[in-house]
């Protein structure tokens, strides 16, 4: 039985032993079978209409009521009474530390003054360690280990004189070494840290005051302060942004280190602060910045300007106003008044220290560990039996349990944490995946041993590169091969007009609706593009176009479009492909160069961007020609249906394009006049100057203009692959592992892109979840589920929190028998959710892989996380604990390098295992045969050095071996649903190296005595050479292929020995090794030792050879 089945069976069971499962019942007739699907969910009732339960009843307890684990005596003694002294002194710790109560402030700016408060320093503190608490610590994180914890007390008991069986540091000296290089290894890392953080915190900025402008480090600035942020600077603490040296009054800012997005924001200046002469002229206003109170939200900021000097006035203050630490100031200088430091920054309270992850085989060791404990004292105990309890008896137990204590080896966590350093070098040197950084080299095995692989759609499976196919009018549609046809459509619609005037966009209504031409409404829809975004161009400086006019400059020039979407960008780079090109935006004003090169002007009035719970951007701008003012809109299809005006086409075509794997944008437009939009502008100036429910406020002004819009156009972009997704899902799917797709995009597009990258096979049927809100929908939605075999299910976040609310067990039960599951509309707290209710009802190791800032959460709840370092920054990839450049790397670090480690630690584990427990054989026969005396066998210094030069190169030697090659591991995937089962560190193998350490250290002990002469001598000389020699020979017959390096080690290791045997008189007899008597022995003892396992090796191989044995590549 696999140590994995003993986790898996010790966890809660899926089963409700309540009721019986559907899987359960059987029927005789196809009537009955039919007659299956109206069983309910719930126990109770055979009759669907019988079902009625009311909302507050809750189908299981309550999940912090759960217990998953038996609390045992051994849970307490081995982890337990850590988990209880850590809880005690958290409550401690919190009713001794006054929770600090976070409330709104004003910040006082120039000639204004108000009451003082206390905030905390401007300081970047992620030291884990300080001097006083380090060695405390350190010590804690080791000695919480049952293995180094029962070490100390070994080593603890050698100070007794009564029961010291040996030196000092035969004991002293392993457990020193181990803790130790634990200690430098986590004093380096601190040290880093220690150096990163005052690195950051000395880095000097310009502070605007009274004396001019002062240099100050990033630890001296507090609330209040004017801080001056040059282009390309780090912003050291939360802003508002004042002034800048751009003359629009905005700036661009790079936000990849806060929310993982490399697209660049827009940032504008307080305007009242923006329309002063000069910086220094701030010193001299009366004002004040109400802020909220500081929170974790990095898209939501209310706050209020008030000048209350002679030119009073009030302006609202949102996002865009702000200017968040750790952001970079992209363009421009930036002056902005400190509102946050410290701890009560965005940045710093969005940041939480990760878990420290724990891989499945080092709790498959410790619980291997705390057997051999009890093994020890049960041991002891029967040695004292057969001894008998005369005397001093404690004494003796004692000292026999100090004697066995080699069956746990001190040395298994070294060569283990070895082991990990170089698979995770090995990993970072593999020419195959190019660019993988090992973040966590401590779950290098868990890529072995995964069943469920979640992973993030855009950007992961998804290339993020957006490209426009299709614009869709209602009666006509233009692709990427008919794109001239819009090029022909809008030069006919700039040549009409007489004197470079525009034709008229919306024609005068009469009696009647006007039919339009397919010119009139390409060039609508195309203009509607073109204006309707948040993207700016940006220029490349070319000094040699100095003298050429700006619009002659923007020619030659290089243009980059800069916009918080990429869809943003590929729409107007697709209006620049057709002759329609923006070529300048600042903040009133927006240019278009026409297909003739005019230059047509737009002023902006106002902007509504695009968020989450809205998913719709707005802009209302005024033509300069005609003064005409126009409201234009676009959004998700789901949103846009109900505020466009009435069409039958809208919807067909959006599920049209949503199948071909296009993500759907609808425009649409309103003509406004003048009276209108000032009745709307007093309207939302009103509801922006709200300190209470802001947004809800001036959403409903927005909703007011949003009705009975002219729908103009259905634009389609495609979200390209990224390179072999579809071999790398098959061959996952291949291996045994579950892939579930989480994403924030809508369920058409996820279902699209699920088809296309093969996440579901031709051969598998696709179940969409329909929306749920209450508990009756829930039930009746997984009734359907339940009846369909083998196909793969698609819901989106609302219906699954719903489902989790009040059929957790149920759902989750019946999610996993999918062959793949599609979330979408997932919030990124919903993703880590969803990975920690797989971890808690299935037991399996999960696996995380996403490349944005929403997928961290996700990253780190997983037992292994994966980041991609793609375009939406590197926030997932340094989050992770291991970063690939592509998705379809991940085939060959689970296939491959996955089973690699964990083989080889598996193997590395219980060969040092039994190379303690061949030692605590001979000791249990030498104490046997002497009377039951509890005598060491070997002197301490033999001991340490059979741990350690004698074997020690041979034994790590092991981390080389290999069973398949790495074409075999990739082109027969089905080898990695053998490592799932947890079959080479199990019971089952660890009980077979036991028995060999039994018989061999039985026939290296009698053996020698049979053969013992004259003095004990002897026997050290003929059992330590025939256990060195044994052990080298085990070596040997584990290794399933060779590598030069393990054939150096193995003569190493025995010219080691034969050296020792010269220069260590003390401890051998030089003239009896010279004998022929002492060699004769020792290869008897030997070859007894080692031939029958050569021989049930080679017969094992014959008549049972592994699956891999006929395998070729």
């Amino acid at each position: 039985m696999s140590l994995s089945g003993v986790y898996g069976a010790s966890r809660r069971s899926l089963k409700v032993s309540t009721r019986p499962r559907y899987s359960q019942l059987k029927f005789s007739s196809s009537d009955e079978d039919d007659c299956m699907d109206d069983i309910p969910l719930m126990a109770g009732s055979g009759n669907i209409q019988d079902f009625h339960i009311d909302e507050n009843d809750s189908l299981m307890k309550e999940r912090k009521y759960r217990s998953y684990r038996t609390r045992s005596l051994g849970y307490f003694l081995s982890e337990g009474w850590i988990n209880m002294c850590a809880s005690c002194w958290s409550r401690i710790f919190s009713r001794c530390r006054r929770q600090k109560e976070y409330k709104p402030r004003n910040v006082y700016i120039g000639l204004a003054t108000g009451p003082q408060e206390k905030y905390p320093r401007n300081v970047v503190k992620n030291q884990k360690y300080s001097i006083i608490t380090f060695i405390p610590k350190v010590l804690f994180e080791q000695f919480k280990f049952f293995l180094n914890l029962y070490f100390l007390i070994m080593a603890c008991a050698q100070f007794i004189p009564a029961i010291r069986i040996g030196y000092l540091y035969t004991y002293w000296g392993p457990l020193g070494f181990v803790i130790f290089v634990t200690m430098c290894r986590e004093a380096l890392d601190d040290w880093r840290r220690y150096r990163r953080d005052k690195e950051a915190n000395s880095q000097i900025y310009k502070k605007l005051c009274r004396d001019g402008i002062v240099r100050i480090p990033s630890s001296d600035i507090r609330v209040g302060d004017l801080i001056i942020v040059e282009k390309d600077q780090r912003v050291p603490a939360d802003l508002v942004f004042l002034r800048t040296t751009e003359k629009d009054g905005a700036c661009f800012t790079r936000t990849d280190q806060l929310d993982g997005e490399t697209d660049w924001k827009l940032r504008l200046a307080v305007q009242t602060t923006q329309r002063l002469p000069s910086n220094v002229d701030i010193l001299d206003i009366c004002a004040q910045v109400h802020a909220e109170k500081p929170q974790k939200q990095i898209h939501n900021f209310v706050g209020t300007f008030t000048r209350t000097d002679g030119t009073a006035c009030e302006d609202p203050l949102g996002l865009e106003n702000t200017l968040w630490a750790d952001t970079v100031v992209a363009s421009g200088t930036a002056l902005g008044v400190v509102i946050y430091t410290g701890a009560e920054t965005r940045s710093v309270m969005n940041t939480s220290q990760p878990s420290s992850k724990v891989g499945l085989l080092d709790l498959e060791i410790n619980t291997l560990t705390k057997m051999l404990f009890f093994a020890v004292i049960i041991l002891s105990i029967v040695m004292m039996i057969l001894k008998g309890f005369g005397g001093p008896w404690y004494r003796y137990l004692f000292r026999f349990i100090c004697l066995f204590s080699y069956i746990i080896p001190i040395s298994l966590r070294v060569n283990l944490d070895m082991g990990k350093a170089v698979y995770s070098w090995m990993i970072q040197r593999d020419k195959a995946i190019p660019g993988t950084v090992v973040r966590s080299s401590t779950i290098p095995e868990e890529l072995g041993r995964i069943t469920y692989l979640l992973s993030d759609k855009t950007g992961t499976l998804t290339q993020n590169e957006m490209i426009f196919k299709r614009l869709h009018l209602g009666t006509v549609s233009f692709n990427a091969e008919t794109m001239d046809e819009v090029m022909a459509h809008l030069r006919t619609a700039f040549s009409q007009p007489p004197s470079g005037q525009l034709i008229q966009a919306t024609p005068t209504r009469t009696s009647g609706p006007v039919r339009r031409t397919v010119v009139t409404r390409v060039f609508e829809a195309v203009k509607a593009v073109a204006l309707c975004h948040n993207v700016t161009p940006v220029y490349e400086e070319n000094g040699d176009a100095a003298s050429d006019t700006e619009a002659d400059q923007q020619i030659r020039q290089t243009v980059t479009y800069q916009a918080s979407s990429p869809d943003e960008v590929a729409l107007v780079s697709w209006t620049e492909s057709v002759k329609l090109t923006l070529v300048k935006r600042d903040l009133s004003t927006m240019q278009l160069r026409t297909p003739q090169d005019s230059i047509i002007t737009y002023s902006i009035l106002q902007i509504f961007p695009f968020t989450s719970e809205t998913k719709r951007m707005g802009i209302i701008v005024r033509e300069e020609q005609s003064g005409e003012i126009i409201f234009y809109l676009k959004g998700a299809d789901v949103v846009m249906q109900n505020i466009v005006q009435y069409n039958d086409w809208l919807e067909e075509e959006c599920g049209n394009m949503a199948r071909e794997g296009l993500r759907t944008l609808v425009v649409a437009k309103k003509v406004l006049t003048e009276e209108q939009y000032q009745d709307f502008e007093s309207r939302i100036h009103q509801a922006r100057m709200s300190l209470q429910d802001r947004n809800s406020k001036v959403q409903a002004v927005i909703e007011s203009l949003e009705r009975d819009l002219d729908l103009l156009c259905l634009t389609g972009v495609e979200d390209k692959l990224q390179d072999n997704v579809r071999p790398t899902l098959e061959l996952l799917r291949n291996a045994g592992i579950k892939v579930w797709m989480l994403t924030g995009d809508k369920l058409e597009t996820a279902t699209c892109i699920a088809k296309s990258s093969k996440l579901v096979s031709r051969i598998q049927t696709l179940h969409t979840f329909n929306n749920v809100t209450d508990r009756t929908e829930a039930h009746l939605e997984l009734n359907a589920l339940r009846r369909k075999n083998d196909a793969a299910l698609i819901i989106t976040g609302d219906s699954l929190q719903v489902c989790l609310k009040y059929y957790e067990h149920e759902f989750v039960e019946l999610a996993c028998q999918c062959p793949a599951v599609v979330v979408c509309r997932c919030s990124p707290t919903q993703k880590a959710d969803i990975v920690k209710l797989l971890k808690t009802h299935t037991g399996k190791r999960t696996c995380a892989i996403g490349d944005g800032g929403n997928d961290v959460s996700m990253i780190q709840a997983a037992d292994t996380g994966i980041g991609i370092v793609g375009k939406e920054g590197k926030q997932a990839s340094l989050a992770a604990d291991f970063s690939i450049t592509q998705f379809s790397h991940i085939g060959h670090l689970l296939v491959v390098h996955g089973r690699n480690s964990y083989k080889r630690s598996a193997a590395l584990s219980q060969f040092v295992i039994h190379r303690g427990l061949i030692i605590s054989a001979m000791q249990v026969v030498f104490s046997s045969v002497f009377y039951f005396a509890s005598l060491a066998l070997f002197p301490g210094f033999l001991i340490v050095g059979y741990a350690t030069v004698y074997t020690m190169y041979p034994v790590f030697s092991l981390v080389l071996d290999k069973d398949v090659s790495p074409q075999i591991a990739m082109t027969y995937p089905e080898l990695y649903k053998e490592l799932t089962k947890g079959r080479s560190l199990s019971f089952k193998t660890f009980f077979i190296w036991v028995l060999i350490s039994i018989y061999q250290g039985g026939i290296i002990m009698y053996g020698a005595l049979l053969l013992f002469e004259e003095e004990f001598l002897h026997v050290v000389s003929i059992t330590f050479t025939s256990l060195i020699l044994t052990e080298l020979l085990m070596v040997a017959l584990t290794i399933r292929t060779w590598h030069y390096l393990m054939i150096v080690a193995e003569v190493f290791s025995l010219a080691i020995y034969i050296a020792s045997l010269v220069v260590l008189k003390d401890y051998f007899d030089a003239k009896f090794l010279q004998t022929w008597d002492f060699v004769w022995k020792v290869l008897v003892i030997t070859s007894v030792s080692c031939i029958p396992l050569y021989v049930l090796k080679y017969l094992r191989k014959k008549f049972s050879p592994p699956v891999y044995s006929k395998l070729t590549p």
